[in-house]
Formats: structure tokens, sequence, C-alpha cells
């Protein structure tokens, strides 16, 4: 068994291997969907306490959610249930004192914002404005909040946007009306609302006079799907709020523009902090100070997948300089330490989700945690606090020094369940791939694994593409399910992949079927050569979005791969592809160009010129609210297989959208995809 240095620190408390491994049962879909899941954690400012949130789910599968009070101060100390109400309360923030915590609930009806103070008593309604909150911060006094609110750009009220809201509801007529993309993203059709930034004082523990400091822009903040309110901040001085948007045009379906913009708080004239800069910036931090901003900021215009660098501006000469230039390195977060020259990172690093610390006046980078996946919380006095996860590990938090040593379990939020779960052991392999260059994967064994056997394999490839399979806990394609199915389970994080450098990354640009598929090839006979348990001439592959479209090149360009084929959410069509699709900047970035600049790329790296050579049977899965690859791209597969008679099955899901959120779906998805691999692996009659 793979044993980390999280596993080192449980033996060291007297907990042997044997004793956990011991009465316990192979992990399944209904064991995952009954998971306890940390969320919305917060240290203190003088780093003695934490707080977190806990949604918990009981055998029967009633879920709750409450807040829980960690005292760092006392080793000791248990954690203490701060909340009871019914609902999830969700992003917590300390008051500048520590002596309340702030947090957004919607036990009224809406989601509004509530003070709870720590020292007894009732949690207060600081806010009732007539539309919900979907996110907030706090000014570094406490005296201030930003929220993001989704308002019409046209009104110069929120009661103004509630009132439109309402006539909407009630209208009679259902037509849409555009003049402009974005006419849908993600899983919604565009309502000519948009996420606005509202600033208001606290004053007595009530919110005062609201000011959209976004008004009248036709501008989106936190973009959507994927950003919150990392992209938002007050100025140390609570003059201005900084954020991460586009500038207001019709481009927004084909552009990666995203700019770093200033706003007083008090409305008014707007200031476009990074206009130089035509790709993507974001998250922007201050140093407590006041003297630094950092940020991330991409190269490559209409590239979502660059590496981002660190820019470092000084607020008062005006400069900016990219910190540590040459690490080859993307990160997802950044945040000033307390000395004001050390920034806290964490980025994809060969499979793993590191910490790394990284001095800001001479660029040094300083590896602190490399194993698994992790985010940074927060400071607490002279220690980090982390969230950490693995491939076996579901995620709780730990601390640790701020060399990354003398680590320290905070919670262990599913301890009673997991000690009755048989995860399947797992590693991390190499082999020689395209051009002969270094790639990674890993393999994990069948939970219930004896020696000498082989084993059916499930070949399970990433989207993105540029994504990874790593070292992490998935709540939807996770591995350790087909372990626990009595699969074994391979993962190569092919050319394109995130995490080994950005020219690794930018590979499988332009070459969508060339490179990866030569990595899946070398990369499933390696493995199956260096682990004898592996039966690679008994395998099914599975993918969803990039992987499902790997799925149906398989079929064309190598069909007698494999026993049985997942497609999930795959893109058959490149052609039709790229009119239905609404992020249009993606394929023009990957194919060089719109489809009639760049016909012969898309053309020749597109699955349906190629179904001539299909044979292979495969389950396609879609979602009909998925508007990034919508589901006439599984039903066009689904169709050309049923019409010549190759073996197929289709699933499809009225209320999902590019992922299976419903746990009851997702067990649906778990039973559908292992019964067929069952039946074309015939594993259950071996």
């Amino acid at each position: 068994m793979k044993i980390n240095k999280l596993g080192l620190a449980l033996l060291a408390a007297g907990v042997s291997v044997a004793a956990v491994a011991a009465d316990k049962t192979p992990f399944t879909v209904q064991d995952l969907v009954k998971l306890n899941k940390l969320h919305s954690a917060a240290v203190s400012h003088d780093g003695t306490k934490l707080v977190y949130g806990l949604k918990t789910v009981s055998e029967a599968g009633k879920a709750d959610s409450d807040l829980y009070l960690l005292d760092l101060a006392n080793k000791d100390a248990k954690p203490y249930r701060l909340t009871s109400a019914k609902g999830t309360e969700h992003d917590v923030a300390f008051s500048s004192d520590d002596n309340s915590i702030y947090f957004v609930a919607a036990r009224n009806g809406s989601s509004q914002l509530y003070q709870l103070p720590l020292n007894g008593g009732e949690a207060r309604q600081v806010s009732e404005l007539p539309l919900d909150i979907d996110g907030y911060k706090l000014s570094d006094d406490g005296k201030q909040v930003v929220m993001s609110i989704r308002v019409f750009p046209e009104c110069d009220t929120l009661q103004c946007s509630a009132d439109k809201f309402k006539a909407e509801s009630e209208r009679k007529s259902t037509g849409r009306e555009y003049s402009q993309l974005m006419v849908r993203h993600w899983d919604t059709w565009f309502d000519h609302a948009r996420n606005h930034l509202v600033v208001a004082p606290i004053v007595d523990g009530k919110l005062g006079a609201t000011v959209d400091v976004t008004q009248g822009r036709d501008t989106e903040t936190p973009p959507k799907p994927f950003s919150g309110m990392e992209e938002v901040t007050f100025t140390p001085d609570g003059k201005y709020v900084v954020y991460s948007a586009k500038a207001p045009a019709k481009d927004q379906a084909w552009t990666t523009n995203y700019d770093l913009w200033q706003v007083p708080v008090t409305g008014g004239d707007t200031v476009n902090l990074t206009e130089e800069n035509k790709a993507w910036d974001a998250q922007p931090v201050f140093s407590a100070d006041g003297r630094y901003m950092a940020y991330l900021a991409m190269k490559k215009p209409g590239f979502e997948a660059d590496r981002y660098g660190i820019m470092l501006r000084d607020m008062v000469t005006g400069q900016t300089k990219e910190v540590a230039p040459l690490w080859d390195r993307s990160p997802s977060s950044i945040s000033f330490g307390k000395d004001n020259n050390t920034l806290y990172v964490t980025a994809q690093d060969i499979g793993q989700v590191s910490v790394f610390a990284i001095n800001t006046q001479f660029g040094d980078v300083r590896p602190l945690y490399n194993d698994g996946s992790n985010s940074l919380i927060g400071i607490a006095g002279d220690r980090l606090v982390i969230r950490h996860a693995s491939l076996v590990e579901p995620g709780d938090l730990w601390s640790m020094n701020m060399d990354g040593q003398d680590l320290q379990r905070l919670t262990d939020v599913n301890r009673t369940k997991l000690d009755k779960i048989k995860f399947g052991d797992f590693g991390q392999f190499s082999f020689k791939g395209w051009n002969n260059e270094e790639v990674y994967g890993y393999w994990l064994k069948p939970a219930n694994f004896e020696p000498g056997k082989k084993y059916p394999t499930a070949f399970l490839v990433h989207g993105g593409p540029q994504g990874s399979f790593g070292n992490s806990f998935s709540s939807r394609w996770n591995p350790e399910l087909w372990a626990g199915a009595g699969y074994a389970v391979v993962m190569v994080d092919f050319h394109g992949s995130t995490g080994y450098g950005q020219a690794f990354t930018d590979s499988i640009s332009l070459d969508w079927g060339g490179k990866p598929l030569e990595d899946l090839q070398k990369g499933l006979a390696a493995v199956a050569k260096q682990q004898d348990w592996i039966d690679a001439s008994n395998a099914c592959a599975l993918g969803g979005s990039y992987g499902g479209y790997m799925m149906n090149w398989i079929q064309g360009n190598w069909n007698d791969g494999f026993k049985c084929l997942v497609d999930h959410a795959g893109l058959f069509d490149m052609r039709s592809m790229y009119h239905v699709t609404e992020e249009l900047w993606f394929p023009e970035h990957e194919f060089g160009g719109t489809y009639e600049q760049a016909k012969d790329l898309y053309e020749k790296f597109n699955p349906a010129n190629y179904v001539q050579n299909w044979k292979t049977p495969m389950l396609v899965i879609h979602g009909e609210k998925d508007f990034r690859v919508p589901y006439d791209q599984g039903l066009a597969a689904f169709s050309y297989m049923q019409r010549n008679d190759i073996p197929s099955e289709l699933l499809v899901f009225p209320d999902e959208n590019h992922w299976i959120l419903n746990p009851n779906n997702l067990e649906q998805w778990y039973a559908k995809v292992l019964g067929w691999m069952d039946r074309w692996t015939g594993k259950n009659s071996q």
C-alpha cells in the first residue's frame, strides 16, 4: 500500500496498517454519495480559531450541514458545533476582531448575510436585500462588504432587478430574444441578467445603503461558471474594489481577455489595471501593508489553459514584474504571507496539487508539501492550514509548519465511514510516450486484490483536454469505484495534461488525435508490463468530455484495443460541434481558428470521418443541459452505431449538464457503466 506523509502520521499515532485494513468492504457509489464533505473553512486573523462547514449524510441518505469551531490554540480541543438551523451556511469569514463570523444562508427563503457571535447567542441577519447574495468579501477593517448579486445591468436599484425577475417569471410567452453571443453558457440560457458587485457598509450589525459599483456595465463578475469571490478584493485601505472581468463587447464567446478593474467603493469611473495584457488576468490579492498587488496572468490570448504567471505590482511606483518567470508551473491560487514578501501558492505538479512558498523579491520557489491534492485555507500563527485529499482520502483539514513539516490532523470527518471501506492500493508510474518523452500515470489495484491473478482493466481517460487524473478524490469520476468493483484501473496523463510544464500542456493543441493517442497506447502497454496483474487484453476504456472525444477517436483509430467503450459527453462531429458550443475561444485555439479558417484540421481530427472503422461496443451517456458539448453529439454517435449494428446503448439525463451531480443519477450512472463493462469483459463469469 502507498503510505504518504499523512499515513505515516496515522502510524505514529499507533494505528497499524493491518488494523486499518481489517473488516472492510470494497468502495461503492453508495458509499461515495454518503461521505461527509467539508466546505467553507476559514482561519481567524489571530490564528487561534478555525471555522468550517460540514455536510453530513446519514445512512438513510438524509443530508445536513452545520458550522463547527475548532480552537487551534489547544491541541486537545474538539470541534464545537456552532449552528443547527436547517439549510446550509456557507462562505464563512471572521469579523475583524475575530469575535464573530459571517456567513450566507437562506434561512428565510432568500440567501442573505448573517453574523454569529462566538461568545454565545443566535445568528443575526445582517442583510435584507430583495435579491440573493451569491458570494461576498469583507474589507480588511470589517466595515464594508462587497457582494456578488445577479441583477439587470440597466437597473439602478436592486428592487428594480427584483421586479424584472418577477415580471419575467410571470410572462406568458416563452420566447427568448438575443442580438449577440453568448446566448447560453454551461447549463443556463442567458436571461439578460449579470453577476454584479454591490458594496455596502456594515453599521451596528446591519447593512447600510448599497452601491452597485458595476452598475450599467454589461459585464459579468465573478465570471461564470467556475469562478468565485477569489476574483474580487478590496484594496487594504477599503477605498476601492478590484475584480476580474471581460470588457463589455460583442466578442464574449471568442475572447479570454479578462482584465483587472478598479472601481471606488462609492461607484464611479472604472479603471482597467491590466489593459496591456490581452490574455487572462485573475485573482488579485494585496499585501497587508497595501504596497503590493499580486495576481495571475496568462500570455496567450484565446487560450484558457495557458500557464498563469505570477505578477507583482508595486502600488507606489506602478511597476509590474513577473515573479519566478522561469518556474514552469501554473498556479491555481495565491495568498500573501504575513511578511508581505512571501506568496503561498498551490499548483499542479506531476500528478499532485502541491503547496509552494515563493519569495516575491527574488523569485525563489520552495516546495512545501507535494503529496495528494491540497488547497491553502489560511495562516494560523506560524503554521499553514490546508485541506488535503488523495485517491483514498476524501478531504480533511491539516496544519503544518512553514517548512511543510510537522503535519497535524485537525479534522477526521469521515473516520467512522472510512473504517468500513476497503480502497484499492495505488501507485504512480511513468513510461516513454510520444517522441520518447516521459509520461506519467497512476494504477490502482482491485480492492480485493489477490496476488497471482490477472484483472480486467478500466482505462480512464481524463477530459479538458488540458486536465489530469492525479492523486485526488473525485465525487464524480472516482477511480476507486472501479477498483471496488474488481477492476484494475489505469490512468495516463497524456501529452496535453496539466502539471508537467507548459510545453507539455501546449503539445495537444492542433494535435487532438495524435500525441495523446500514442501516449494512451504506449501507456497501457507499459503499465501492463510493469504490473503483471493488469490484463490489458481484457480492458474497457472510458472518458468524459475530451475523454469522450477520445472514445469516439479510439473507435475509428484503435478499434482492436478494447472490449468496450464508455463515451460520456464526447465530441463526435467537430464541424457541428464548433457551431453549437458556447465558448468559441476553446475550439478556435485548439484547432487554429474558426471552422472555416481551419477546416482541414477540424476534419483531420473529426471522429465522424472515421466511422467506417467503428466496431467496438460502446455505451453513450449525455446530459440534456450540457451546453459545452450539446447532447446531439452523443445522439449522433449512438444513431450511427444503431443504424450499423454496432452493440450500443444510450443513457440520457434530462436534468444534468456536462457533469452528473444528482446523487441518485450518479448511482444510476455507475450501475449502468459497471454493468456494461461486466458484460463485455466477462468479469462476473471469470
